[in-house]
């Protein structure tokens, strides 16, 4: 079995009982004897073990050893990788072929890592539970006739079926924190500006946000450091200054004021999910955390805020795909309107329409100010009253989805219970604020994560609250 963290695989290649070549023979085997749960799209295999046999030739040249020499990893269909097809689990992207590799990709590469291939996702990172691919769902390792969460599902996926110990996902409403937490695996959704967007694919662009899954709250914590920092290609990213984030995790939690908002926790949490996330909390407490209740009364509002902006910012990322350069196209148009019209009907899948039409009409002459304009009003409420909540605690903890995963088609047909699902998770994005997914029991025999958030760039708390969460003790 390959070993499930990066320590222990580093300390296996270091002492020469496993080469790169064989971890990553092994996770591509591993990634083909699972695909029964549809986690990958494409496998890089020549250029995964061709990565590997340079890494083991690195290492036995004597050269410095990289934070992830070898290390396999998966990577999210929507971040580009430089001459491996990227999809976003579209018909529309199905043969594109980037001419570059996204800056997280990029980072992680550079320190080692290599990617074994691409996962499975909701369609344009569109969705809560990973159905909405174009190539068929993704199955829960854990459970598979559930859902794995989304629309990271894949991605997640390959880390709790053992395939890989490391991958990359984004979040723009949930999408690495509600896969993390249905998978019973650690996910990290970065402070906004924390991680480089460039070469990720948009959806809406004020709110996503790069991150890893992993099986440990140390293993994430690395991946930041590696990934974290500005990038000139990307002028959203934040000069904020990077952290020793694994040596600040140390510190523990004794004196560290916990806030428990009372929207999270009241009405339609599942009775289940919430015994697992009160035995997290006072682990929490045993180790000299102080519990604090707080409140942010706008919770109520995000979804339908999250929703309109969300979908604004996405009818104008998509536009730019119409058929005449990276994309697939309809056949024979009579003219440049029939091109742009029949290639996006016959290439985008019914979610990804629904979204484009909702955004377009929140946009749209005489609706702007009711939609649009009044969701980034309560986008500021939001932002003001974590702001508030903060003044009297250091970290909150609250669930990540009020329900442990549901069954495949359960909601298929429901799109507004599947957004719904996402009611813990999407405020988060809004207030450009740091989340941290770790394990914390399960519910009906279903993983069940805690979710901390903490103000921005204050990832170095999240992964000390996490680690104690963690080891239980």
């Amino acid at each position: 079995m390959q070993p499930t963290t990066i320590a222990t695989m580093l300390e296996a290649l270091s002492a020469g009982t496993v080469t790169s070549q064989a971890l990553v023979r092994q996770a591509l085997d591993a990634a083909k004897a699972s695909q029964d749960l549809n986690i990958f799209l494409t496998l890089d295999e020549e250029g995964a073990m061709a990565a590997a046999r340079a890494s083991d030739e690195r290492r036995a040249s004597g050269a410095a050893v990289r934070a992830l020499e070898g290390i396999p990893v998966a990577i999210k269909d929507n971040l580009c990788t430089k001459g491996v097809r990227t999809t976003c689990a579209s018909q529309i992207l199905k043969d594109f072929v980037p001419p570059y590799t996204a800056t997280a990709v990029e980072r992680l590469t550079d320190a080692g890592a290599v990617v074994i291939g691409k996962t499975n996702l909701d369609e344009f990172a569109m969705g809560s539970s990973s159905e909405n691919s174009s190539y068929g769902a993704t199955r829960n390792p854990r459970s598979p006739d559930r859902v794995p969460g989304g629309s990271s599902g894949g991605s997640a996926a390959a880390v709790a079926a053992g395939v890989v110990a490391i991958s990359l996902g984004s979040d723009t409403g949930g999408s690495i924190r509600q896969p993390a937490s249905f998978c019973g695996v650690v996910g990290l959704k970065p402070t906004y500006g924390r991680v480089s967007r460039y070469g990720l694919v948009a959806y809406a662009s004020s709110l996503d946000q790069v991150g890893p899954f992993a099986n440990s709250v140390e293993d994430a914590a690395l991946l930041l450091e590696l990934m974290e920092g500005v990038d000139v290609r990307d002028n959203t990213s934040s000069p904020a200054p990077t952290s020793d984030y694994r040596a600040e995790m140390k510190k523990g939690v004794k004196g560290l004021r916990v806030g428990i908002p009372a929207e999270y926790w009241g009405e339609g949490l599942d009775a289940g999910v919430r015994a697992a996330l009160e035995k997290g909390v006072e682990t929490l407490k045993a180790q000299g955390a102080e519990i604090v209740p707080v409140s942010l009364p706008s919770t109520k509002y995000a979804i339908s805020a999250y929703y309109v902006i969300a979908t604004a910012e996405a009818s104008s990322n998509l536009s730019r795909f119409d058929g005449v350069r990276y994309t697939s196209r309809t056949e024979n148009p009579k003219d440049l309107l029939e091109l742009y019209g029949k290639t996006r009907s016959e290439f985008f899948g019914p979610e990804v329409w629904r979204r484009i039409l909702i955004g377009t009409f929140v946009l749209s002459s005489g609706y702007y100010d009711a939609y649009y304009s009044k969701a980034q009003r309560v986008r500021a409420l939001i932002a003001k009253e974590f702001a508030q909540a903060f003044e009297s605690c250091d970290v909150l903890a609250t669930p990540v989805a009020p329900t442990p995963p549901w069954k495949i088609g359960e909601k298929f047909s429901d799109p507004l219970a599947v957004y719904l699902s996402d009611i813990d998770t999407v405020a988060v994005n809004m207030a450009g604020l740091p989340g941290l997914v770790v394990p914390c029991g399960e519910a009906s025999g279903l993983p069940v994560g805690m979710q901390f958030i903490g103000p921005a760039f204050s990832e170095g708390t999240l992964f000390r609250a996490g680690v104690v969460l963690e080891k239980g003790d």
